[in-house]
């Protein structure tokens, strides 16, 4: 198996590329997948949802189930063949719009869960 490389590119304490755990490089990929706005990769104009693009709309049930629907597809377009999605759940409160990914991991069947907001991890 290839190794999982860390995403920023980064070296590791001894020079080499920084790589990750199979979990922990799933995680990340789940994370680009939503931050990413679609056509801002090259070659692949249909990857990510776009969730970072909504820091300035106006903040709404309406959008939580928008991006619920429009998150749930690309991960399941992106990421389908390394995660079995369980729940994705977006929730409008106040200014934040919180997004729940659940998931098991193919490879291991080792169930995730992470929250993302508009500044990354929460």
């Amino acid at each position: 198996m290839a190794p999982n490389l860390h995403y920023p590119y980064q070296f590791d304490g001894r020079g080499h590329t920084r790589t990750e755990a199979h979990a922990e490089w799933i995680r990340g990929l789940v994370e680009q997948v939503l931050f990413t706005a679609p056509g801002e990769r090259v070659m692949r104009p249909d990857f990510g949802s776009g969730l970072r693009q909504l820091i300035f709309a106006p903040n709404s049930d309406e959008l939580a189930a928008t991006t619920q629907v429009l998150a749930q597809g690309a991960l399941q377009q992106g990421l389908g063949d390394l995660i079995i999605l369980e729940s994705l759940q977006v929730q409008a409160t106040g200014e934040t719009l919180t997004v729940t990914v659940r998931y098991l991991v193919r490879l291991t069947g080792e169930p995730a869960e992470h929250t993302f907001d508009h500044g990354g991890v929460a």
